[in-house]
């Protein structure tokens, strides 16, 4: 642009001198000369190619601010779960209502593995371009609780906490212990399996937990969530650790049942179940799900998205889905303070954690 612009500066600088009718070099002939000559010419030449200049200029000012623009093309949605999970769930509902606030689509990756672990190296391993988020779950977010942990909390922004539940134990429908007086009778006189997460997450704590308390309970991992949900109805598990939204399905289809909630109130959705503080257990940490993308993307496009999750996690079709999954209907934490929360989250998940390791 620039070079073009330079030359049109040296045409007007031109004398009127050029080929004559015949093609040789000399003064301009009479007809050219009665037309304006050369002169004219050149200066419509030079018109137009100042015309062209300020297009290219235009152009390329274009072209920055649609750089500048974001976003401006898809932003990857990792699942570190496999398909069907809670974590499936919320990205599925998030990223449809993300695309409609910010006209990107957002396609959602399910990359399971190690208990979260696999998803998040993904995201903490890629740019920092604002291109890339993720859902993290407490079950992940409990692995940072360990002495040499794999990740840190500096490594991560919180875009917007969209899920809390309280976890529970669950039975199929007709196991043989109708309650949970019955399954702690039979743990402590009968090893039980219970389907977890994966080690390192709070169900193993939960059940190193009762393992203190004299109860033989066993984890057994299950990394993709239909496995873990239908082991307990196919006995490769005696019980599953899960929250009661994520099998909502097998719970309203009368195949599985709840016998304990970890919380320190009763579970509004089935009152008449007991509760860990209600039995004088001190392990209530609740499950919640958060949004994060990676540490050191720029604050403009942390603060978009974070604006754009506040409205998603605070509309109606957002407090439906909470509903539906039996989540606490005030679940929604902003990104400004999400850090205290799960801050304070993990404290409670690394005294749970200490707790399970007083015996061997």
């Amino acid at each position: 642009m620039l070079r073009s612009c330079q030359l049109a500066d040296r045409l007007d600088d031109f004398d009127g001198v050029g080929k004559n009718d015949m093609g040789f070099v000399g003064p301009p002939s009479k007809k050219l000369r009665a037309n304006g000559g050369y002169k004219g010419g050149f200066e419509l030449r030079h018109a137009l190619i100042v015309a062209g200049c300020l297009l290219l200029g235009s152009a390329a000012v274009s072209g920055v601010a649609a750089e500048d623009a974001y976003p401006a093309r898809p932003i990857t949605f990792i699942v570190p779960w496999g398909p069907g999970g809670g974590a499936d769930q919320l990205a599925r509902i998030a990223s449809k209502l993300m695309e409609q606030e910010l006209k990107v689509s957002f396609p959602v990756i399910n990359v399971p593995g190690a208990t979260g672990q696999t998803g998040l190296t993904k995201l903490v391993s890629g740019p920092s371009d604002g291109y890339s988020i993720e859902v993290m779950t407490g079950d992940t977010f409990a692995l940072f609780t360990a002495v040499n942990a794999r990740f840190k909390l500096n490594q991560i922004v919180p875009l917007g906490i969209m899920i809390q539940q309280p976890s529970g134990f669950f039975v199929k429908i007709d196991s043989p212990w109708k309650n949970w007086a019955d399954v702690e009778a039979a743990a402590r006189t009968t090893p039980l399996r219970v389907a977890v997460t994966g080690f390192g997450s709070p169900d193993e704590f939960t059940v190193n937990y009762f393992r203190n308390k004299g109860m033989k309970l066993e984890a057994v991992p299950f990394a993709e969530p239909g496995l873990r949900y239908s082991s307990v109805i196919g006995g490769q598990s005696d019980l599953v650790y899960e929250q009661a939204g994520d099998i909502r399905s097998f719970l309203d289809g009368k195949q599985i049942r709840p016998v304990i909630f970890f919380s320190d109130k009763v579970f509004e959705a089935y009152p008449d179940i007991p509760y860990s503080e209600k039995l004088g257990y001190d392990v209530k940490l609740p499950q919640f799900r958060v949004i994060i993308a990676k540490a050191g993307t720029d604050p403009a496009q942390v603060k978009i998205l974070s604006e754009a999750i506040k409205k998603i996690g605070t509309a109606p079709e957002f407090a439906a889905y909470l509903k539906q999954q039996l989540g606490e209907p005030q679940s929604f934490i902003p990104a400004d303070q999400a850090i205290s929360y799960m801050n304070k989250w993990l404290e409670e998940a690394s005294a749970l954690s200490a707790a399970t390791k007083a015996k061997p």
